[in-house]
C-alpha cells in the first residue's frame, strides 16, 4: 500500500463482495494510526480523548459532516471528554477498503490531535 489512502474517496459498497480478510485489514492500518482491528478483523474502532464535552460533540459534528460528504457512516460514541468511531461495512458484515478510507480522513480532521 504505498498511496496515500485518505485520497481515496469512498466508493458505494452494495454487497456482494467479500469482506478483507484479517491480514488484508491488517495491511492497511499502517496507514490509519491510532485505529485497532476487532471483531476478528471484521471492525476497526479508535478512541479519540478531549478536554471537554464541548470538543467532543464538536469533534462528532465533524466526522458526520465527513461521513455525508464520504457517504460511508461511522457508529459514533461520545461523551464527556472522548469520542469513540467504529467502522464496518454492513452490507458485507465486516471490512472494506472504504472503512479505512475514512478512519484515514477522520485523523486527518483538526480536532483528532
Amino acid at each position: 500500500m504505498t498511496e496515500n489512502i485518505a485520497e481515496k474517496s469512498c466508493t458505494p459498497c452494495r454487497g456482494g463482495v467479500p469482506p478483507l480478510t484479517s491480514d488484508e485489514a491488517a495491511g492497511y492500518l499502517s496507514q490509519t494510526p491510532g485505529w485497532d482491528l476487532l471483531d476478528d478483523g471484521h471492525q476497526i474502532r479508535r478512541k479519540f480523548r478531549f478536554d471537554d464535552f464541548k470538543q467532543a460533540l464538536a469533534f462528532v459534528d465533524e466526522v458526520g459532516r465527513l461521513a455525508e460528504d464520504e457517504g460511508h457512516h461511522p457508529d459514533i460514541r461520545f461523551g464527556w471528554g472522548y469520542a469513540e468511531v467504529s467502522l464496518w461495512t454492513h452490507k458485507i458484515k465486516g471490512l472494506h477498503e472504504n472503512d479505512f478510507i475514512m478512519a484515514a480522513k477522520i485523523n486527518q480532521l483538526p480536532s483528532a490531535s
